[in-house]
């Protein structure tokens, strides 16, 4: 919700301008330097491999410890690389804006850089609490970092004009970290580099694909950036502002239900798929138990064609919690993109012409987020099957398929050519993600994943026919939007209870159950 809020609170005091283009410029390069050396690792390696070691915790907080400074050496270096050549990338992220644009975003690269390392060490702690199912304490992070942005930006925007965001994003990004520690309390960090250690070999094993199908998609937003650059200099804040809406339901339900679903599809993998290989003549007792502490040494691991059933139901009811919760969501801001837009942005400093523009880039992001929402636990459950080559495989196809329509389109269509070859990117690795599924993991239970789906997508149009009737009866912009959401969702919930949906009867019953405790 806070980042919706700080979306806002940008919209209001900078609008939709250059300037703010060339803030999102500099906010991509530590995002995707955050994600290439720290946040793509945090579910592809380091929460599996982390919850391996959550029984034996001294064993855990070394190889924690490990992991923490050999990421600070390689964020230290990164982040040098990046100062020195700031004005290359902004060149390859932005060479369509004017010279004086691109001397404010050299400025703000070289602000913004330091962010990383709290950023960096917020994703390592988040993994250890998620291994260790302390929930609690990563639950905050976000809120915290976007508040951070949000305080600075009101108090410092009137002597640091834009500047103040960048300000925001550090202080934001440190809190991150200060909130989690309590979660580690009993954590005993050491300062040790060990390169040999097992367990880091494993996490580079994982992570090696991850990298390679990050490096493939930080190549995609590069162009991608370049050529919003050229299609006018607000385009790429227009998008940002629409991009936002699309990323606030994908975080409310798809992360948050991926990255809960995870650590148990971590363990049901590991009952599935791991075999102990023990010698045929069976030593004393006292030799198992000292032989039981040696890094893997009696263990052979081999992947299974298929999942047990734990794990495939596991992975079904995410899905279709996901797909219950996200397809309205979908048709909601699919119909209301221009009412909805105008509530929350146009104020201050932005303008008719921008809620206009955005919430036509949010109509062409809303082809493909049901498939960006549920292609994210189909690719945690094959990182919980320490398989993390086939999703980047199926990520370098995806990157091809945007690369096809992004030049194919953004003559002709311009900001909208690239919405629409984003969606069709994400639309194409969910496909692929499905198939994989079915074919690798023993899929979802076709026929009773097809029903829900079905239902669900019943429901959800019939809802959206009815909103798109009652937002042409009204007038007022508010009224169209509270109005259309309050009968939107009633409608909605009683189809859904017409239709015999399972999914919404054991999330009602799990809401119950927790007003029963609270």
């Amino acid at each position: 919700m806070l980042g919706l809020v700080r979306e806002q609170v940008i919209a209001y005091l900078f609008g939709a301008t250059g300037y703010v283009s060339v803030f999102r410029v500099a906010a991509t390069i530590i995002q995707q330097l955050y994600d290439l050396l720290v946040g793509g690792m945090v579910s592809a390696a380091l929460v599996p491999v982390f919850s391996d070691f959550a029984e034996r915790r001294d064993e855990l907080w070394r190889v924690a410890s490990v992991v923490i400074n050999i990421l600070a050496l390689a964020l230290a270096v990164a982040v040098l690389i990046l100062e020195i050549f700031a004005p290359q990338l902004v060149w390859i992220l932005g060479s369509g804006y004017d010279p004086a644009l691109q001397d404010v975003a050299v400025e703000m690269i070289r602000l913004i850089l330091p962010a990383v390392f709290f950023l960096g060490l917020s994703g390592i702690v988040t993994s250890l609490l998620y291994s260790l199912k302390r929930f609690a304490f990563p639950a905050f992070t976000t809120a915290a970092y976007n508040a951070g942005i949000i305080i600075v930006a009101f108090a410092f925007s009137p002597v640091f004009g834009i500047t103040s965001l960048i300000v925001g994003i550090i202080i934001g990004s440190a809190t991150q970290v200060v909130l989690q520690l309590p979660g580690l309390r009993d954590m005993h960090y050491r300062f040790a580099i060990d390169f040999s250690h097992p367990a880091l070999r494993r996490i580079l094993k994982s992570y090696a694909p991850v990298v390679a199908g990050l490096g493939i998609s930080i190549v995609s937003v590069a162009i991608d950036r370049n050529l919003a650059s050229h299609t006018g200099e607000q385009s790429l804040a227009w998008m940002v502002n629409a991009t936002t809406l699309t990323q606030f339901p994908l975080g409310l339900v798809s992360t948050a239900i991926s990255f809960a679903i995870l650590p148990t599809l971590s363990q049901q993998s590991s009952v599935a798929s791991q075999q102990v290989t023990v010698n045929s003549e069976q030593p004393p007792v006292s030799s198992l138990q000292s032989q039981a502490t040696e890094h893997e040494s009696r263990i052979t691991y081999h992947e299974s064609p298929v999942t047990n059933n734990e794990f495939q139901n596991t992975l079904a009811f995410g899905i279709k919690l996901v797909l219950l919760l996200i397809l309205p969501a979908t048709v909601g801001l699919l119909v209301l993109a221009h009412p909805i837009i105008a509530l929350l942005f146009e104020h201050g400093a932005f303008t008719p012409a921008d809620t206009l523009a955005t919430a036509n880039a949010l109509q062409y992001y809303m082809i493909g987020l049901p498939f960006a929402a549920i292609d994210q636990p189909l690719v945690f459950a094959f990182y919980a099957r320490k398989n993390t080559l086939l999703p980047n495989i199926v990520q370098f196809i995806a990157v091809g398929i945007y690369l096809v329509f992004a030049f194919a389109l953004v003559q002709p269509w311009g900001m909208i050519g690239l919405v629409f070859a984003n969606s069709m990117m994400l639309t194409g690795h969910a496909l692929l993600m499905l198939w994989l599924t079915h074919t690798r993991l023993g899929g979802l239970g076709r026929s009773e994943m097809v029903a829900t789906t079905i239902k669900i997508i019943v429901a959800s149009t019939v809802m959206g026919a009815i909103v798109f009737l009652i937002e042409g009866m009204l007038n007022s912009i508010l009224l169209k939007v509270v109005v259309s959401a309050i009968v939107g969702g009633s409608i909605y919930i009683i189809l859904l209870w017409l239709l015999h949906v399972r999914e919404a009867e054991r999330v009602w019953e799990m809401i119950r159950v927790r007003m029963r405790h609270a």
